[in-house]
């Protein structure tokens, strides 16, 4: 199975505003890093590896490379400074959507940031707010197996492919999750605060 996140196999496959610009690397430190404070809403960073990913309350966030989608989006919604912590649970209602389609999964969101598949965590969310500007972090356990997993962890881990029991291309899911997470962007922004 061809599973690359270049821009070539991503930028096709997208539908909506998200996702462009749109960076690849193959490894770096942070996807957050990777993005400058004055990208538009909607640039993307993405990594096949991350050397010192990061979820929340300072934990690690590590995978093997080509396992996993691993970005950071850039949002600038207008809305005041105190509605943007709901932006991980629409980023996780958006994900978590996003896997549903794509595999079939039921797939449920833990509060504040966590995706689960069978009680066992499958992604997360990061958002990081400065200026009105927000940094969406998203980390998807894609293709791991089971010992390519971390051992210790406050939730159980698990990847999709060991939850569908076949491999999962990375590609159209990274698109399928931009989409979502695009509709749940505009009907939070709809939504009165």
């Amino acid at each position: 199975m061809d599973d690359g996140l270049t821009a070539a196999e991503v930028q096709p496959l997208l539908r909506g505003r998200l996702g462009s610009p749109y960076l690849f690397v193959a490894r770096c430190a942070s996807t957050q890093r990777l993005l400058a404070e004055d990208a538009p809403e909607g640039a993307l960073a993405v990594a096949d590896e991350q050397t010192e990913g990061r979820g929340r309350l300072g934990r690690s966030w590590e995978a093997p490379a080509g396992t996993s989608i691993l970005c950071s989006l850039v949002l600038r919604p207008p809305v005041e400074t105190a509605r943007l912590p709901e932006l991980t649970l629409v980023a996780g209602r958006a994900v978590a959507a996003a896997i549903a389609d794509v595999t079939g999964l039921e797939p449920s969101v833990k509060f504040p940031n966590d995706v689960l598949v069978g009680g066992r965590k499958v992604a997360g969310i990061l958002a990081e707010a400065s200026e009105g500007r927000v940094v969406l972090g998203i980390g998807v356990n894609v293709n791991q197996t089971e010992d390519q997993l971390p051992g210790e962890t406050a939730t159980p881990s698990s990847s999709l492919r060991i939850e569908k029991d076949d491999p999962v291309p990375r590609a159209p899911l990274l698109a399928a999750i931009l989409l979502r997470l695009e509709r749940e962007l505009d009907a939070w922004l709809a939504s009165p605060a």
